[in-house]
């Protein structure tokens, strides 16, 4: 378990996109290769791979198994093209020695140039271009890099022509017919996530990690300084360095974001293994709050930082801040990467919006205190009320982690977390929150419960409230929508009951079929980029689209269609591709999810859902683009707009 929670904390404090993006090894350059392509019969292609080799180093021959790893390898996206025999090696000079790092175990190499041909074969139609990927091994001396990559991209003769098309000149959303929409996405405001920080930042000071070192802090600094300016100088500047360090955390995600893919940020909540990593790690995180074990730092990494707090002035304030950071771990790292990763897929700044919340809400009362020290008598006393804020959060973990399982299930629309059974298992929560806060539940670290104040009362009574509240979720009645919480469980349409089309259905990722309705009814098209993970699309799903205004109009008035840009249904293999973005790097289409995000971020310049855009059936921006929105009128509105757009310009 200790070796869980060491990658748990390390997940989280170091980067989420090392998990998202992959690695390259700098010395996987040393080898430059050709692919070429021969027809051999109908569906049979022969793929030679050529390298000139480098006098440094030499390449492992293929054919071999090292280690129980295969020394060549050659992967393709579709299971519909197989390999077919070995690798043919022809006009390489081979070379056979014994190696120290495989125990004396003869070995062939290639010590220059080496040709290798692979015969293949492709059931049904054949692409026009083939990708795949060669993993090859290389090394010299004791020195060994296997599975290196080599994607390549291979014209096929005969094939038939891609049908993908992500840049659509026409669209020019940047000069759209009619300006009315938004400038800008507006899931969430950076002011709201830094108050969402400042509020997981004043949760984590009542948890016993944090809360019992207040007046200790603040007394050593007032009793150690000469002078009270100087006390509290100290105090506030102990304060702002805690506020700096919660910042300095989000460092590396500004970082990466200039070194990788703009949709990264999206593809961290869409991503099935990222979502089922981030289940497991907040399952940890509320076994550690129930008492189970204690997640924390290694005590190494402490000890260092609390004998660094001795040197120099601002030095050691720094390092004493720091030592704060890591020891109180436990407590608040939990919190601080629940907030972390629920904005993580919207970029960099809110991410450091919402640590910078964090960090203030944890540094401020030690300068407040310092300044005025006798409100240190005001602060309710250490006790087991501590425990019981910590247990309290480890049940909330737990209902944050079968969110996350929740996305991963219907990104892959596995079935296992219908609508009424995450509502379900919600309750169920809600219950056990309800039962240890008056006492019937315990664990080894609680204390008995010998009086109820009016806060237990009242969290009880808000708990037990929340409990009726979400009950008729689970009955197929018109008051299990539960707007209060809309987007977070999966939608009516994900339900154990079968409720008929009570809703407006949009067409289903077929945009060409959706251009075709639009022109043979003389409609305009709305596009919905949306993803089965994103809880703002399903809020306006079930929020505004039911508004009568807004339902009228996409039923009557437009070709509404749906693209799901987390679909990991792969595309035909004709339709798989590579393609050339705007900004002049290549990218493969291989999943309908890859098309549509691709589509949305080249077309439409957004990698957030939901985006909303009005666009003609010859494919001409209407309006400017539409984000999400809680006020139906508004939405209507847009859609006003764009439908008198439509007749106007086509007069």
């Amino acid at each position: 378990m200790s070796m869980i929670v060491k990658l748990a904390v390390s997940f989280l404090l170091i980067t989420i996109f090392s998990l998202a993006a992959t690695a390259q090894d700098s010395s996987a350059t040393v080898y430059s290769w050709k692919v070429e392509s021969k027809k051999v019969n109908e569906g049979k292609y022969r793929l030679v791979f050529t390298t000139s080799g480098s006098s440094d180093w030499y390449i492992y021959a293929p054919n071999q198994v090292l280690l129980d790893v295969k020394t060549t390898e050659l992967i393709f996206v579709d299971s519909a093209i197989k390999m077919d025999g070995d690798f043919v090696m022809e006009g390489s000079k081979i070379k056979e020695e014994s190696s120290s790092i495989f125990e004396n175990t003869k070995i062939r190499i290639h010590p220059g140039e080496a040709v290798w041909m692979a015969n293949i074969s492709i059931q049904g139609t054949v692409p026009a271009k083939l990708q795949g990927t060669l993993l090859y091994t290389f090394g010299r001396n004791n020195e060994f890099y296997p599975a290196t990559a080599f994607p390549f991209t291979v014209a096929l003769e005969g094939g038939v022509e891609s049908t993908t098309q992500v840049l659509v000149p026409s669209i020019n959303i940047n000069k759209p017919e009619s300006s009315c929409g938004d400038d800008g996405t507006k899931n969430k405001s950076i002011l709201s996530i830094f108050l969402l920080g400042l509020l997981g930042g004043l949760i984590a000071l009542l948890t016993p990690c944090v809360f019992p070192m207040i007046p200790v802090t603040v007394t050593f600094f007032t009793k150690k300084s000469h002078d009270k300016r100087k006390g509290i100088s100290n105090a506030i500047l102990y304060g702002s360095f805690i506020f700096l360090i919660y910042i300095l955390i989000t460092l590396p995600f500004h970082i990466a974001n200039t070194a990788i893919s703009p949709e990264i940020f999206n593809n961290i909540s869409t991503n099935v293994w990222l979502n089922l990593l981030f289940f497991a790690v907040f399952v940890i995180f509320a076994l550690s709050f129930f008492g189970f074990f204690e997640i924390g730092l290694p005590a190494g990494l402490a000890n260092k930082m609390d004998s660094k707090s001795g040197l120099g002035n601002i030095g050691g304030l720094f390092f004493m801040a720091a030592t704060l950071a890591i020891v109180s771990f436990s407590c608040t790292g939990p919190i601080l990467g629940t907030m972390l990763v629920g904005v993580a897929e919207q970029g960099a700044w809110p991410l450091t919006a919402g640590a910078a919340g964090f960090g203030l809400a944890l540094g401020l009362p030690f300068a407040l205190f310092a300044m005025f020290p006798h409100w240190l008598h005001s602060l309710p006393k250490s006790g087991g009320w501590m425990t019981d804020v910590k247990v309290i959060l480890g049940f909330l973990e737990l209902a944050l982690a079968i969110k996350f399982l929740s996305n991963a299930d219907l990104v892959e629309q596995w079935g296992l977390l219908k609508r009424e059974i995450f509502i379900g298992l919600w309750i169920i929560i809600g219950g056990l929150m309800v039962l240890y806060l008056m006492g019937k539940l315990k664990f080894s670290h609680s204390s008995p419960v010998k009086k109820f104040s009016f806060v237990r009362i009242g969290f009880v009574i808000l708990f037990a409230s929340i409990i009726i509240y979400l009950l008729p979720g689970l009955t197929k009645t018109k008051w299990a929508d539960l707007k209060l919480i809309s987007g977070f469980p999966p939608p009516r349409t994900y339900s154990v009951y079968s409720l008929g089309k009570t809703v407006l259905e949009p067409i289903h990722n077929n945009y060409q079929e959706a251009l075709a309705i639009a022109k043979r009814e003389n409609k305009p098209v709305l596009i919905d980029f949306t993803g089965w993970a994103c809880v703002n699309c399903r809020r306006m799903e079930e929020k505004i689209w039911p508004d009568p205004l807004v339902d009228s109009l996409m039923r009557t008035k437009f070709v509404v269609v749906s693209l799901y840009v987390d679909e990991r249904k792969k595309l035909p293999l004709i339709e798989q591709t590579t393609v050339t973005l705007g900004n002049g790097t290549q990218k493969s289409i291989i999943t309908v999810g890859d098309k549509w995000s691709t589509f949305q971020t080249e077309n439409f310049g957004a990698t957030s859902q939901p985006q909303y855009a009005i666009i003609s059936a010859d494919q001409k921006a209407l309006t400017k683009t539409k984000f999400y929105t809680d006020d139906p009128e508004e939405f209507a509105g847009w859609l006003k707009c764009g439908l008198d757009t439509y007749y106007k310009v086509k007069k």
